[in-house]
């Protein structure tokens, strides 16, 4: 059977939101009905809840700001209902935007503002001037002693000597003052000319006066005639030079200072090695690396005047990066080797320390000595560091050989560096050139390309490769990459490699002479880039659809030509019109062979770039609503019925829709069970359609399927499962809209769906869940929230939907049949006031009937309520909460249940003092007292 109706206007609404708090706010203030300010202490939970109503249903999204460009916040938006923060720091304070959209109206955006409230400990430091006093002959000497304590909102300072409390003008020798340039945030006490009752304990007090529970601060400070700035002295010298791997201590020792110093020591390199170890004054640095070298200074501080600073440098010695030249006859223009001309070999190291550095050369493995043909001279280490030079003046044939350069520190320790350079008749200075076919360089963007030069000479230098073009990184990141063999090699070349790469000799390792270059050319090819890549095209029969494929970027950027195609059957080709960057392809009037998927591609000499667009007519799916929990039962036992809701994505994107395939099977069988409900008329959005699904059996599981069709075929399908548990009615509040219950309009706040995972009991210690009734802390239940601005006496009211009574024959209920109401609960904390549960019935005219009612702490468990009741018409439960004397009274429910036939077990909660005044309908009454005896015996 089909029921196809059309809902009033309300089943299609824009979005409305309403941003609820839980949590541990301290306050949250109401300014002119737009402005909502949250204050929260630091280190608590900031839980913000944003409730949102709407047809289809809303998205929600967190953000930072108003939706501009920097809308962001911790990395990204939330987009879910809640905004959890855990541990909420000062620099997370802020205002924070729930926005929801359904594509009806405009987006429904509300805002608070989120305050964090701090105060840190306050530190008095003491500071002293000491100034000659005209024409007399004594010193006058004044102290300050300033107190600041960061803090939101602003901090109120006092001062106490003692127990005494200083105030401006109540002693001559004090006087109290707030510097204008620290706009309130300081306060300073000057003591003018000390006294002898000037030396005191002197306390002071930060107050945000008790705002958030943040309780006042305080520091002490005693004064004494001793009291003075710190001293120190490093029992080291300056600088320390050790080889890599030896353990070094540093040792630091206070030698003034009231009260004594603290000491502590800071590194040069931003932060402490990792396995340093400091211990008093003493700093040690086990196995040190040349990484670890630096200046490390010990610093004492004791609030009194400036810290004491003391700094060595710690030089680790080492010796690397060896290279030689040679420079043929620095006195003619020649750059070649002749005998009788005088050469130059030059050798470069890099030392540390440099001043330990010394050179040895050899020659042919043997010791070389300053003579007057055979100069070495080591290079001024300030103008070049770590250099020794051999001259050879007028060169003879028995010169020729292999010369040796040693490099070695003083200290020892260190393995030496040796570099032999060969003078032969054979060494002729560098040339460079590029090989015939190489440039330009032609390649396909993420081919491996090789740029080339061939270089000669002996020795054979390094080659630099560099960007000619323009300032530009080389493929590695850095500005040059060295060669030794002339070859630059780039894997998956880029488009944005294209460009001139030069080619040069490095004076090292090789000739000091002008450097030789070279240009090549690289020219990356890539087919053109397009968009869309791909995109999907619902159309009905009938109308026009047109599709546009768009070139971005192509190199060369000469577009040859473009081509569609339909299943790889050709439609339309030809040039590219460079003019548009765009070509199109239009359908006039779609039929049934014009669905499939097209492709159109943009072809260069490098490639093609591909554009498809899937044309097809399937109609989106269907989106199941929130279905009434209403028990719809049949006359047959343990056979029920089931009323599916659901409403049409994009109805009119395609053809009109003219009947929807329902599928369903019993879980963990393979068998569907196939109807089709047919459609009459054009659906609307937003649209409400029903289905009865009848024969269903308790307690299995269905899944249940439901494909749109036009003339196009079968559409997307939905799939949902629906659940027939062994209690006919179950509601754990794990997703919304919490089973169709209802917050009562009419009562005094409402409950609260949270998880103890979000929920932080700490800051009402003694009180709530750890978790939902099956132990689980992401597990969701309700409660209420007893916290201010609640007070004593106040009503959280949670209304079920409506259930319909089970006929026990076609002719109407002749005896009101039974059903067992039950649900968990957890009351616990101090303050606890009641929970009350009633029975309200559709078409009574006297109020509801209490049956069952509890008051008082019942310890830190949850607990399990039934109670049989006994309907003569379609019914309501009502849950009441009702808050205690304190804060610390929250009441928690979780996995309510409504099944047929009386209770087994109910526990006897009802006191005859609420049945004596509760009992509105006669029958119940009976029923709960015989229950009531029954458990008592």
């Amino acid at each position: 059977m089909l029921t196809h109706f059309v809902l009033p206007p309300p089943q299609t609404a824009p979005p409305t939101v309403r941003i609820i708090h839980s949590g541990h706010a301290c306050n949250v203030e109401e300014e002119r009905h737009t402005e909502r300010v949250y204050t929260i202490r630091e280190g608590e939970t900031l839980e913000l809840t944003c409730l949102v109503t709407g047809h289809p249903r809303p998205q929600i999204r967190w953000t930072k700001t108003a939706g501009s460009v920097s809308d962001r916040f911790q990395d990204s938006s939330v987009f879910n209902e809640t905004l959890h923060i855990a541990k909420i720091q000062r620099t997370q304070g802020g205002r924070y935007y729930c926005k929801a959209e359904n594509g009806l109206g405009s987006p429904a955006i509300k805002s608070i503002r989120v305050d964090v409230y701090y105060l840190d400990d306050p530190v008095v430091t003491v500071h002293q001037s000491i100034g000659e006093a005209k024409e007399q002959f004594y010193y006058e000497r004044t102290v300050f002693l300033r107190c600041v304590a960061n803090s939101n909102p602003p901090v109120r300072y006092s001062w106490h000597r003692g127990r005494e409390v200083l105030t401006q003008g109540s002693d001559k020798g004090v006087e109290i003052y707030e510097p204008f340039f620290t706009q309130g945030e300081t306060k300073i006490l000057k003591l003018k000319n000390l006294r002898p009752q000037d030396y005191a304990n002197y306390s002071c007090i930060a107050s945000v006066r008790n705002v958030c529970g943040i309780p006042d601060r305080s520091v002490i400070f005693r004064l004494t005639n001793k009291t003075a700035s710190p001293s120190i002295k490093l029992l080291v010298e300056d600088p320390i030079v050790v080889n890599p791997g030896q353990t070094v201590s540093l040792v630091c020792i206070t030698t003034g200072g009231e009260p004594p110093p603290i000491l502590t020591w800071v590194s040069s390199n931003d932060s402490l090695p990792q396995r340093s170890v400091v211990k008093g004054g003493t700093l040690t640095l086990p196995a040190i690396t040349s990484d670890e070298a630096g200046v490390y200074s010990c610093v004492a501080s004791n609030n009194v005047g400036n810290p004491a600073k003391k700094s060595t440098t710690i030089v680790v010695r080492a010796l690397k990066k060896g290279r030689f030249w040679i420079t043929p006859d620095p006195y003619h223009n020649d750059d070649h080797i002749q005998i009788g001309r005088e050469v130059k070999i030059s050798c470069q190291v890099e030392a540390t320390p440099p001043e330990e550095l010394t050179f040895s050369w050899l020659k042919n493995g043997r010791a070389l000595r300053s003579s007057e043909r055979m100069v070495i001279t080591q290079t001024d280490p300030d103008i070049s560091p770590g250099t020794t030079n051999l001259d050879i003046i007028d060169l003879k044939f028995t010169d020729f050989g292999t010369y040796t350069c040693v490099a070695a520190l003083k200290g020892g320790g260190i393995p030496e560096i040796s570099i032999d350079v060969n003078i032969s008749s054979t060494t002729v200075p560098p040339n460079l050139t590029v090989p015939r076919g190489k440039s330009p360089l032609v390649a396909r963007e993420g081919d491996t390309v090789e740029l080339e030069c061939l270089v000669s000479g002996k020795p054979k230098p390094i080659i630099l490769w560099s960007r000619a073009d323009k300032e530009a990184p080389m493929p590695d990141g850095s500005m040059q990459m060295e060669s030794y063999d002339g070859v630059l090699r780039i894997v998956n070349v880029s488009r944005e490699m294209t460009g001139s790469y030069r080619c040069q000799t490095s004076q090292y390792n090789g000739f000091n002479v002008k450097p030789r270059e070279a240009i090549v050319e690289l020219i990356v090819q890539y087919p053109p880039t397009v968009e869309p890549v791909f995109m999907e095209m619902r159309q009905g029969l009938g109308r026009p659809v047109v599709m546009t494929c768009r070139v971005l970027r192509a190199h060369p950027s000469r577009v040859l030509r473009f081509e569609w195609l339909l299943s790889n059957r050709l439609l339309h080709a030809g040039a590219f019109d460079t003019q548009r960057d765009e070509t199109e392809y239009t359908i006039r009037s779609l039929n049934r062979d014009g669905w499939g998927e097209y492709t159109c591609n943009v072809i260069n000499e490098a490639g093609a770039g591909k554009c498809t667009f899937q044309v097809t007519g399937k109609a989106y799916p269907p989106e199941f609503y929130y279905d009434t929990y209403n028990p719809l039962w049949q006359n047959r036992p343990r056979v029920y019925g089931f009323k599916l809701q659901w409403t049409q994505m994009n109805p009119n994107a395609v053809d009109r829709i003219v009947a929807y395939r329902l599928g369903i099977r019993q879980m963990g069988l393979q068998r569907w069970w196939e109807q089709e409900i047919p459609v009459d008329g054009t659906i609307n959005k937003g649209e409400l359609m029903t289905h009865n699904l009848t024969e269903l059996i308790k307690p299995e599981s269905y899944e249940v399927r439901l494909t749109p069709i036009t003339r196009f075929g079968e559409g997307d399908s939905a799939i949902r499962i629906v659940t027939y548990s062994g209690k006919q009615f179950h509601c754990s509040f794990e997703e919304e809209p919490i089973c169709m219950f209802t917050q009562d309009k009419n009562d005094d706040f409402d409950w609260t769906r949270h998880s103890a995972a979000t929920r932080d009991t700490k800051y009402t210690p003694n009180t709530g869940p750890s978790g939902d009734h099956s132990g689980s802390k992401q597990g969701f239940y309700m409660y209420i929230e007893t916290s201010r601005p609640r007070k004593e006496g106040d009503q959280a009211r949670l209304i079920s939907p409506f259930f319909n009574v089970a006929p026990k024959n076609p002719y109407g209920i002749t005896n009101p049949p039974a059903y067992c109401f039950g649900f968990f609960y957890h009351m616990y904390g101090k303050h606890i006031g009641t929970l009350n549960a009633f029975l309200k019935q559709k078409g009574q005219t006297a109020s509801e009937g209490l049956v069952w009612s509890l008051s008082g702490n019942q310890g830190d468990r949850w607990k399990q309520a039934k109670v049989s009741i006994h309907p003569t018409s379609s019914f309501q439960v009502v849950l009441q909460g009702i808050r205690g004397p304190g804060i610390e009274g929250d009441i928690a429910i979780d996995d309510i249940t409504l099944e047929e036939g009386e209770c087994r077990d109910p526990p006897p909660n009802l006191s005859a003092k609420a049945l004596s005044t509760s009992c509105h309908i006669w029958l119940l009454c009976v029923t709960l007292v015989l229950t009531l005896l029954e458990g008592q015996r």
